[in-house]
């Protein structure tokens, strides 16, 4: 079908339908923009999603359980499919919206043109029957006036009064507009065979060939379109595997979890290894003639069972940079870490040993290493002297030699301390006194677990300047595990709400020493979190009273970092 035979007489409408054509695919180029900037956006607020919920370096710890494991992979997948987005909008963006734009400016070209032609011709037509018009009017005026010249000669040819040359003059009038009329008559004539060829060649050749133009312009323009949302399609359908791969590695992220797995490293994690307390000896008050020993309390089953909580805590906490309740024992500085490890309790004290070996080992696998290095560039240089002096390397020798037999003392050292906290006190690989005197104080220690010492005052270590020790010295600062009673300046950390009052018994039960009471609904800020010991440091925001209180009686909310 042809619009320039179906639709000869609608040139007004096809300007005003290929007009809405255009607006169509500006439309369509600014839904793709949009498009693209929410496919960015989304893909930039995924990215930033990912990214704030990364493990912190103060969180490390906590992401060897197999559920965050499965989490952090799940937030990479997360990102990954970010990515893909990110694609999304690019291709949209080059091979959709730039294709759109220039289709845009090529069709108000084209319909600009094709529109001038037509009204060209329509022009041209409308001007050919103007003309006839008015050679039409001319025609029918002459015609009138030749009627009356004529009527007007009849007339004074009858009258017999006028004179034969009032006559005459009648008749030459009457001839005259005779002759005008004829040659209007002649020239509508000529005027409406030109119209009827103009018009002939306007519906038939001229403005046929305009609306065709105009046909395929609209029928390219639909095409291109129907070809861009294809392309759109593909453009998704081709990062569909690679979205579809994200989705199967969050699902293999899930499979992995593991909750059994996950008790298992907790308990490795936190597992003392000190035995529960022993039954609770019947304080007799006739034996001590009716005066109650001092420092006791009634043996009712809730204190009984609060003072073995508390116990077990006690237990428990000696393992956390606080002990879980900080003012236990004492609020000086003289617990600080062991460089033996044995402010912790026995298990975690094999496990930090084990890591301090391991690190040691290394270290002297390291150096070694080194040292053969530079032994056999030191042959080489005194086999061909001119690649290097060999007693050039006797300073590096010597200091690695001098680093070698440091960790070397340090590793044996620490197998001891191992040793000793594995229960064999007899391994004794060297004669170094301080050795000997931090295996006592470990027996000391390990004999009472359950009774730290006010006097425990810690070992300077020896001083080295050796990057191993100082990274040691950094770790032992950082680690969480260590243990440090000093008075310290809390930040404000979260808020908490009191679900249940507390009762401090802390005159009347040294154990409990630390803790603070509490009532039900008081308002407080939190100072420290929970080290895994059932204790929160909080400050009462009307009396500024810091201590410790249990943290199944608190709501909690913890500021973001």
């Amino acid at each position: 079908m042809s619009w320039g035979a179906e639709l000869w007489d609608q040139f007004e409408n096809i300007a005003i339908h290929t007009q809405k054509g255009l607006e169509f695919c500006e439309k369509y180029s600014h839904f793709v923009k949009e498009r693209c900037a929410i496919e960015k956006e989304y893909a930039a607020k995924l990215k930033k999603l990912v990214k704030s919920y990364q493990p912190k370096k103060k969180e490390e710890d906590d992401y060897v359980f197999t559920i965050t494991k499965s989490f952090l992979k799940m937030t990479n997948e997360v990102n990954d499919m970010a990515g893909q987005h990110e694609t999304i909008a690019e291709n949209l963006s080059v091979n959709i919206f730039d294709q759109v734009t220039n289709l845009v400016l090529e069709l108000k070209a084209d319909r600009k043109k094709y529109l001038q032609e037509g009204a060209k011709h329509m022009n041209t037509l409308s001007s050919q029957i103007s003309q006839l018009e008015r050679s039409k009017k001319q025609y029918e005026k002459a015609f009138k006036e030749a009627e009356k010249a004529q009527e007007a000669f009849k007339k004074a040819d009858a009258d017999i009064n006028l004179s034969r040359a009032e006559v005459e003059k009648s008749k030459n009038t009457s001839m005259l507009k005779n002759q005008q009329c004829d040659d209007c008559k002649n020239e509508y004539a000529m005027e409406l065979q030109k119209t009827n060829e103009a018009q002939r060649v306007h519906y038939t050749s001229t403005m046929p060939a305009t609306f065709q133009d105009l046909q395929n312009m609209e029928e390219n323009r639909i095409q291109k379109i129907q070809e861009c949302i294809r392309l759109s399609a593909e453009i998704e359908r081709q990062v569909l595997p690679i979205i579809n791969s994200c989705i199967e590695g969050i699902m293999e992220a899930a499979t992995e979890v593991n909750p059994q797995l996950d008790s298992k490293i907790v308990i490795d994690r936190y597992k003392s290894g000190l035995q529960p307390p022993g039954d609770i000896v019947f304080e007799d008050l006739s034996q001590t003639g009716g005066i109650p020993l001092e420092n006791s309390t009634p043996l009712t089953p809730s204190n009984i069972s609060k003072r073995e909580t508390l116990k077990g805590t006690v237990s428990s906490s000696k393992s956390k940079k606080r002990g879980g309740i900080l003012g236990l024992f004492s609020h000086t500085k003289s617990d600080d870490t062991k460089e033996d490890y044995s402010h912790l309790p026995p298990n975690q004290q094999k496990r930090k040993l084990t890591a301090k070996i391991d690190n040691l080992r290394v270290l002297v696998g390291k150096e070694t290493a080194e040292r053969d290095g530079l032994i056999r560039m030191k042959e080489v240089y005194e086999k061909n002297r001119s690649l290097g002096d060999p007693q050039s390397l006797e300073k590096q020798l010597k200091e690695n030699g001098v680093k070698l037999d440091k960790l070397q003392q340090d590793l044996q050292k620490y197998e001891g301390y191992l040793a000793v906290a594995s229960g064999n006190p007899n391994f004794n690989k060297g004669s170094d006194e301080s050795l000997t005197r931090s295996m006592t104080d470990m027996s000391v220690t390990s004999s009472q677990p359950n009774t730290p010492k006010p006097d425990h005052i810690s070992r300077e270590p020896p001083e080295d300047t050796n990057d191993y020790q100082d990274q040691d010295q950094r770790e032992s600062f950082n680690d969480p595990d260590s243990f440090d009673d000093g008075i310290e300046d809390f930040p404000i950390i979260g808020s908490a709400r009191a679900l249940y009052g507390f009762e401090d018994n802390s005159d009347a039960a040294p154990v409990n020493e630390g803790s603070i009471s509490m009532e039900e609904n008081e308002e407080m800020d939190i100072l420290e979190q929970d080290q895994g010991d059932g204790w929160t440091r909080v400050r009462k925001k009307g009396s500024g009273e810091e201590g410790f209180v249990p943290t199944t009686y608190l709501e909690t909310h913890f500021f973001e970092s």
